[in-house]
């Protein structure tokens, strides 16, 4: 059926202008993710995944300017840095890509008809289109302005970090990164920075039999910018996949991650940290995972520590195909509301088609415990120190969904260095 022309007109005026490529592999595949999002059009607030946020910040046709630039993470860890600069790799600014021991090529670079990237590009996001569309998704594969095309054959002798720096007030950016994993392959990708005023980012990951994925985020620390990420995964036989985003400010942050399990006896863990102040401050996980095998096992797990009118939201459905047996799923989110102004919202799903399977789901809001508080003041604890105490106390079970402890330390500085900022 046809988009009414309110949806066209809508559509048109926010893909005008924006970068597609047309020539070798890469015109094609782009072309069907245009000819996806034309059938799909823009999400809106009537939406069934778009209820508790509204999408209009990212869908409008230009990003509003934001002033101020936050930290990098990560700079402590041995990685081999890839930087961006409102959306466009700068080779001077980065590491030689060779460092990691691993293929590394810029999207912008990839056009020969012969490239791997061809046969995986975009076909992640459009098989995750179903049964929820994901449009931002679509333009994503569209319309990316740049990225990193990554192919893993061992393992990866160092972390590789994606640095995303903005130098432009209203810079409106689209990235869309591959990365395949050979079999028994391992690496640790990182991210962080501010990247652009509106930022939307595309994440394409196949994990090969008995490979090792694990992926660490920082997003940014600066309060006006609009986030939407979309990470797309397939995982194969005695795989291993790991994400892990620990996000604070931001006016308005959406992050989703659709993973598919295909192989037995594989892993897949999504988990996530959230801190926020204000009325501004909306922050949005949108979880979808699909067992479609054996003795496979998957986590959700999310933390929000939210004050003064901030909200947090999940999204978070565990899907049981039929003849999946043996699948241990688990699903829990949970919120520290720190007033009685901030909100939590969540919408938690089990959808089950085997007789034998372990899955449950857990959604919680509270504020800081009385007596825990109590108990740390009588002994001499300040209280802005117990409190802050308290909230990483809260937040520890999803931290210690990060293997790494080196990363794992990165950040719970970063969260303490946030808490005494915001007066715990």
């Amino acid at each position: 059926m046809a988009l009414p022309q309110a949806k066209l007109d809508q559509l048109s005026a926010r893909i005008a202008g924006l970068h597609f490529p047309s020539t070798g592999w890469q015109g094609k595949v782009r072309g069907e993710a245009l000819e996806r999002l034309t059938a799909m059009g823009l999400p809106g607030k009537r939406d069934e995944y778009w209820r508790y946020t509204d999408p209009t910040a990212l869908t409008a046709p230009e990003a509003k300017a934001v002033e101020g630039r936050g930290e990098v993470a990560f700079d402590s860890i041995d990685a081999v840095k890839l930087v961006f600069v409102d959306g466009l790799f700068d080779a001077e600014a980065s590491d030689d890509p060779s460092l990691a021991g691993v293929e590394i090529i810029r999207l912008a670079e990839a056009v020969t008809d012969i490239h791997w990237a061809g046969d995986l590009y975009g076909q992640l996001e459009a098989a995750g289109q179903k049964p929820v569309q994901r449009p931002l998704a679509a333009i994503g594969s569209a319309f990316a302005t740049d990225g990193v095309l990554i192919r893993v054959t061992g393992a990866a002798e160092r972390p590789v970090a994606l640095v995303y720096r903005s130098e432009t007030d209203a810079s409106d950016v689209i990235l869309h990164h591959v990365v395949r994993l050979d079999e028994g392959a391992e690496i640790t990708l990182l991210e962080s920075g501010d990247a652009a005023a509106r930022l939307l980012t595309v994440m394409e990951v196949d994990v090969a039999k008995g490979a090792r994925f694990h992926h660490v985020r920082s997003q940014g620390r600066t309060p006006d910018r609009l986030v939407a990420t979309h990470i797309f995964a397939r995982i194969a036989e005695g795989a291993l996949f790991k994400s892990f985003t620990v996000a604070a400010n931001g006016v308005l942050t959406r992050n989703e991650a659709v993973l598919d399990i295909v192989g037995d006896d594989s892993v897949a863990h999504v988990a996530g940290v959230a801190v926020g102040d204000g009325r501004d401050f909306l922050h949005d996980d949108t979880v979808f995972i699909t067992h479609g095998a054996e003795r496979c096992e998957s986590r959700q797990v999310f933390k929000k520590v939210l004050k003064n009118g901030a909200t947090g939201v999940f999204q978070g459905k565990i899907l049981v195909k039929p003849g999946a047996q043996k699948t241990d799923g688990y699903q829990i989110s949970q919120s520290l509301l720190l007033d009685g102004d901030s909100q939590f919202l969540a919408k938690p799903e089990l959808e089950i088609y085997a007789d034998d399977v372990k899955c449950s789901h857990g959604s919680t809001s509270g504020a800081i415990d009385d007596t825990a508080l109590f108990y740390l003041r009588s002994r001499g604890v300040p209280e802005k120190a117990a409190q802050s105490l308290l909230v990483l106390a809260f937040l520890a079970e999803a931290l210690a969904e990060i293997e790494d402890e080196a990363i794992a330390e990165d950040l719970r500085a970063r969260l303490e260095g946030w808490l005494d900022r915001h007066d715990g």
